[in-house]
């Protein structure tokens, strides 16, 4: 008997990355938009391959005109909630500006 390796991600409660792209990224601290999770890099751990942190391009900056190495740098457990439309952080100390 073969076996069916294909199951529906949303039986299970995961998501993939291609079904977030476009959602905006919300501070639940302050209500602020961060960014959209389509421009996000992801910061991962070689030798474990977890995520890490989220980069997101620091588009207030105003050095963000002249360099793209400019970002914010949300760590993986501040990442409350993956919504329909939304990816909920909490950061609620100063953003770390990279």
């Amino acid at each position: 008997m073969k076996s069916n390796n294909r199951m529906s991600y949303e039986k299970i409660g995961k998501k993939k990355l291609s079904e977030i792209g476009g959602q905006e990224i919300i501070n639940l601290y302050d209500g602020g938009k961060l960014g959209v999770v389509a421009d996000v890099d992801l910061l991962i751990d070689d030798e474990t391959g977890y995520i890490e942190a989220l980069l997101i391009p620091d588009t207030k900056s105003l050095f963000s005109i002249f360099s793209n190495k400019n970002y914010i740098e949300v760590p993986w457990e501040s990442v409350k909630k993956i919504g329909q439309d939304t990816l909920i952080v909490e950061l609620n100390e100063k953003i770390n500006r990279k």
